[in-house]
This record gives structure tokens, C-alpha cells and sequence, in this order.
């Protein structure tokens, strides 16, 4: 297995009396993109700008592909991060804000038109990006940080104002740059979207790590059941009480605390017709509404 290219170890960050982060550590691999999700507050940003060298930790670190951020010989073609803060000039077009940023960078001009064209902003190049839509901008700030073609991305909130089209564009871009074995880290509060973008999950809560898992993994070990329909569901709800399995009726059907291999058994055994026996495993949603208790804290992030 390859070595992560990001490490948060036992980072930790005060802000006067506030602890924003405290002994926070997980890892992101190559070749996959790991979701960082956690209540307003939770501690998220706070470890992004530790991760780009925008704040100093208190204690611990946040390292790219084994060093601090300035340590770094060529930043710009190791990570590409897209902040939820970014801002633009309003007055120059999308192609002179990358030409600047590029020009900084000492990245060749030729670089900005592929960017534009990879993030399909190619015909808007020339306008002013002050009558950019939010969805726009993102699009803009995600091909600033591509500029270096770099091998890792940070990406906090990239979805944050784009509509469904353009959520599905994104998913299928992360993805492809996934593919090619670059990693991919993303914070988001979209959590229907990001469990089918991202392969792993970082959950945090009042500036802790509560689950670092597979997307697949963590949904499935928290809260699975079964859905049954029968027309005998009155019968079955007993039988189901009496082997001390908890159900409730849902509609027109039964919820089932259990796998529904041991449903099916139980009505097998006693002639009980089933219209319907389907698994059902928890949302990303309500995994992490459960995990995190869904409280923001008064952090600065």
C-alpha cells in the first residue's frame, strides 16, 4: 500500500482559551478521495489552514508528503487547495486572474487555457469574474489550484454553490483525478453528494476525530437493518418480538433491527409469505448526524 501523502498527527490547535483541534490524527491515501465532514465548528478549517501553513499548531502537525507546507521545494506543484474564503479581483477576467496567479507561480502561460478548459470555463475566460455566479467562482478557484498540476488536492467546500449539473461534473472530475493516483481531500457539508464521491470518511466533532472509515464500511456498521413487507406483517411482528428483535412498522412495511437473512428465517420457519426483504444500511447522513450529535461548537473552525 503506498504512503499517505497526508498526515495529521496529534495536531493540536488553542486559540487563546478556545481549543479549536485537540490531539486530531488520520491520513489520506494516494488514489483516493477521503471526505472531511463534521458540524459547523467541528474543528474542519482550522486543520485545513494547519495542513497549508496558514496557521501554526499549538502542538502536533499536519505534514504533505512528509514535510510542513514550507518545507516544500515547489508547493504549487505539490498541493492545489481551493478555501471557502478565497477572493478575486472583480475587475479582471477569469483568464488574467490565472494568468497572474500562474505568473506568480512560475507556471507557463500555455498551462491557464488547459486549466480553463478542464474545468469548462474555457467561453467565460474573458469575462470579469465580478459577474461570475458562486458556481463559477468555484470553478475559477479550482482551476487556480490545478495550475501546478499537482498531486494532491485540498479542497474545502467545492460544491458550495453549484447546481446539480455542476455537482455531478465535480463528482466525475474528482474522480477522474482520483484515478490518475492523485490525492484527494475534500471538506464538505453536502453529505448526500460526497457519499458517492468519496471513497473514505473523516468525521470530527468538537475538534476530535470520531471515525475515519471507508464510506461502504461506515454506513454499514451503523444502524444496518432490513425492510419486510408481508400481508401477515401483524403475525410477524410477534414472532419477531418474541426472538427479541426490535421492529416497527414504517408505512406499509416493518423496520427490522437485523440482517435479513435472520428475517427471512423467521418467516420461512412459520409459513410467512414475504412481498418484500431488502437490506438497509444508514445514510452518510444520519451516520454522521449520530456520530457528531449534529452540535457546532463555538470554535473558530
Amino acid at each position: 500500500m503506498a504512503a499517505p501523502l497526508i498526515e495529521i498527527r496529534r495536531l493540536t490547535k488553542r486559540f487563546r482559551r478556545v481549543v479549536a483541534v485537540e490531539d486530531l490524527s488520520f491520513s489520506v491515501l494516494p488514489g483516493r478521495i477521503t471526505g472531511f465532514v463534521g458540524p459547523n465548528g467541528a474543528g474542519k478549517t482550522t486543520t485545513l489552514r494547519s495542513l497549508l501553513g496558514l496557521v501554526s499548531p499549538t502542538s502536533g502537525e499536519a505534514l504533505v508528503a512528509g514535510r510542513r507546507y514550507h518545507e516544500l521545494d515547489d508547493p504549487v506543484r505539490r498541493v492545489g487547495a481551493v478555501l471557502e474564503t478565497a477572493t478575486f479581483h472583480p475587475g479582471r477576467s477569469g483568464r488574467n486572474h490565472l494568468r497572474t496567479v500562474a505568473a506568480a507561480a512560475a507556471v507557463p502561460r500555455a498551462r491557464v487555457e488547459e486549466v480553463l478548459d478542464l474545468v469548462g470555463l474555457a467561453d467565460a475566460a474573458r469575462r470579469r469574474v465580478g459577474g461570475y455566479s458562486l458556481g463559477m467562482r468555484q470553478r475559477l478557484g479550482l482551476a487556480a489550484a490545478l495550475l501546478g498540476d499537482p498531486e494532491i488536492l485540498v479542497l474545502d467546500e467545492p460544491a458550495n454553490g453549484l447546481d446539480p449539473e455542476g455537482i455531478r461534473w465535480l463528482r466525475t472530475f474528482l474522480r477522474g483525478l482520483a484515478s490518475e493516483g492523485r490525492t484527494v481531500l475534500v471538506s464538505s457539508h453536502v453529505l448526500a453528494e460526497l457519499a458517492q464521491t468519496a471513497d473514505d470518511v473523516a468525521v470530527i466533532a468538537r475538534g476530535r476525530l470520531v471515525a475515519h472509515a471507508p464510506v461502504e464500511e461506515l454506513t454499514a456498521r451503523a444502524g444496518a437493518g432490513t425492510r419486510v413487507r408481508s400481508p401477515d406483517a401483524a403475525r410477524l411482528l410477534g414472532l419477531l418480538a418474541a426472538a427479541n428483535i426490535e421492529a416497527t412498522e414504517a408505512g406499509d412495511a416493518l423496520a427490522v433491527a437485523a440482517p435479513p437473512e435472520r428475517v427471512g428465517e423467521i418467516a420461512a420457519a412459520n409459513g410467512i409469505v414475504l412481498h418484500e426483504l431488502a437490506a438497509e444500511s444508514s445514510s452518510l447522513e444520519e451516520v454522521v448526524l449520530e456520530l457528531t450529535g449534529a452540535e457546532g461548537e463555538a470554535t473558530p473552525g
